[in-house]
């Protein structure tokens, strides 16, 4: 079995409240900032919105191979992710993280296979499984638009 590793490379610059920061991934820069619900700048990206970009884009890949495994017909897959945030100020935590998938060019007549394979998704997201034993992380609608 291999070892994998990854890398990002963060800075930031000021205070909490006024500061902002830049995460490199490869070649990419995207700032980032304290959200302005929680008195920082809000602009760019936050931390809690990018943990929550790292379910949804790990459960938007599990998900179209389990549908690609599953001879599901889809041409894309589409997830809107909402994360809840209890505690603020002193003692913030996530409460919920709930996946909404959208699936393109869906048979809408195994309605019932693409919603098992949403939830399927959800149980082998990986880095979902880092997350979902510390909140409630789970699965909304899952919507099916048609060719």
């Amino acid at each position: 079995m291999t070892d994998l590793s990854f890398r990002v490379t963060l800075g930031w610059h000021g205070q909490p409240a006024d500061g902002e920061g830049v995460c490199i991934i490869g070649t990419k820069r995207l700032s980032y900032s304290a959200p302005a619900e929680m008195g920082g700048l809000g602009q760019g990206a936050n931390p809690e919105t990018l943990l929550l970009s790292a379910v949804g884009s790990c459960y938007s890949i599990t998900l179209s191979r389990i549908l690609k495994t599953a001879d599901l017909p889809f041409s894309r897959v589409h997830v809107r992710v909402e994360g809840s945030v209890t505690g603020f100020p002193r003692e913030m935590r996530f409460t919920t993280i709930l996946v909404h998938p959208e699936i393109r060019d869906a048979d809408g007549i195994r309605a019932e296979e693409y919603t098992r394979a949403a939830q399927r998704a959800r149980d082998r997201c990986f880095i979902g499984s880092v997350v979902r034993d510390s909140l409630d992380y789970r699965v909304g609608e899952v919507r099916l638009t048609g060719p």
